[in-house]
């Protein structure tokens, strides 16, 4: 089974990303605020995704990019979900390391196909 890293700090979000995800056959791992994801990403190298909210307490899902991108040890792709579609925003996430962005709400089955696009060893 693949494991998703899910950064979020809306339990409504981090509930439905797991309904579509666990349904689809992943593994999830929870994290409440970028502090907690940014440590988690670091203690799961075997996550094949993290899917990272952009506004959280603690520290962004930019600033997690950043910590990241400056440790360059994290071999695990991050795809950013959130409510802005600023078009600077996703640009300064790619140069940081972001491998997609998808706004929300999501749609599952583009959720998914991103998902799977994404994750290395993609589920089939």
């Amino acid at each position: 089974m693949q494991t998703i890293i899910v950064i979020e700090d809306s339990q409504a979000a981090r509930e439905q990303l797991s309904e579509v995800l666990s349904a689809a056959g992943f593994l999830l791992i929870m994290a409440v605020d970028g502090r907690e994801g940014l440590e988690t990403v670091r203690a799961h190298p075997e996550a094949v995704l993290a899917i990272c909210d952009l506004h959280m307490p603690g520290l962004s899902g930019l600033e997690v990019l950043e910590h990241l991108q400056k440790e360059g040890t994290s071999t695990v792709p991050i795809l950013m979900l959130t409510t802005e579609a600023r078009r600077d925003l996703l640009d300064k996430a790619r140069a940081l390391g972001a491998k997609g962005w998808m706004v929300k709400p999501f749609k599952p089955p583009m959720l998914l196909a991103a998902v799977r696009k994404l994750a290395r060893g993609a589920a089939r």
